[in-house]
């Protein structure tokens, strides 16, 4: 025998009813989320290509959104049908699993339980992410790999230093080093080695088979030498060279 009241049941009974038809209406009324259109339906064009990208992100996104309200508006209305499949055979209101009786208050709120508390599946918060998300691994989180030595590849700082050489809204004052000649030492590890390891791999040349070295006396062969790291084969250059 339940321990619900008949007119316990005939309410709940009357409340599940009116959320089964308030969601076969908006069903009707929208065609399942637009979903029976397809992506050029919704954008009046023939092609689902456009001379704008931005606007077909901005459409799919929109369809995404109402795949996962249908989803889950389609769950809801499931959950319904078989609580009033369960209210017909006389089992409503009890534990699907251990048989315990649900409290009336909690089929108040949610008059689609047909489980205890402690039975609830998956009680937990999820923290589960989208799929898509991998492709921009770690989401939402920093790129830079800097402080791993597993991780060599062009990172995300590496891309923020590109654009930021372009110029950024910073002064002189809010650089990362402290001694700054012009606006192009201004970005982040902006003397940072690309293409090779030492520095005077920068101005130290070769011919094709690797023979003929020559001194090509750069801007970084000249700091190189003033910063007293000179090899012994790189030469002083003479003073009259200096002097042009």
């Amino acid at each position: 025998m339940s321990h619900l009241s008949e007119e316990q049941i005939h309410s709940l009974y009357v409340q599940l009813l009116e959320e089964k038809v308030s969601l076969e209406k908006h069903f009707a009324r929208n065609d399942h989320y637009g979903l029976g259109n397809a992506l050029a339906d919704t954008t009046g064009d023939l092609s689902a290509y456009d001379n704008h990208p931005g606007d077909t992100a901005t459409e799919l996104y929109e369809r995404e959104k109402d795949i996962s309200l249908n989803e889950h508006a389609e769950q809801q209305l499931e959950q319904i049908n078989e609580a009033l499949a369960a209210i017909d055979r006389g089992d409503y209101g009890t534990c699907v699993y251990c048989g315990v009786p649900i409290p009336f208050e909690r089929l108040q709120t949610i008059p689609t339980a047909l489980t205890c508390i402690q039975h609830v599946p998956d009680p937990e918060q999820s923290f589960r992410r989208p799929v898509e998300e991998q492709v921009l691994y770690p989401p939402f989180g920093r790129t830079s790999f800097d402080e791993r030595n597993d991780e060599t590849e062009f990172d995300g700082e590496d891309a923020w230093q590109i654009v930021e050489s372009w110029g950024n809204s910073d002064s002189p004052a809010m650089a990362e080093s402290n001694q700054v000649e012009t606006y192009d030492d201004m970005y982040i590890e902006y003397d940072e080695l690309e293409g090779y390891v030492e520095p005077f791999e920068s101005f130290v040349a070769t011919d094709l088979y690797g023979e003929h070295v020559t001194i090509v006396r750069s801007r970084a062969y000249r700091n190189y030498m003033d910063s007293g790291e000179g090899d012994p084969f790189l030469e002083k250059e003479p003073a009259a060279e200096l002097e042009e």
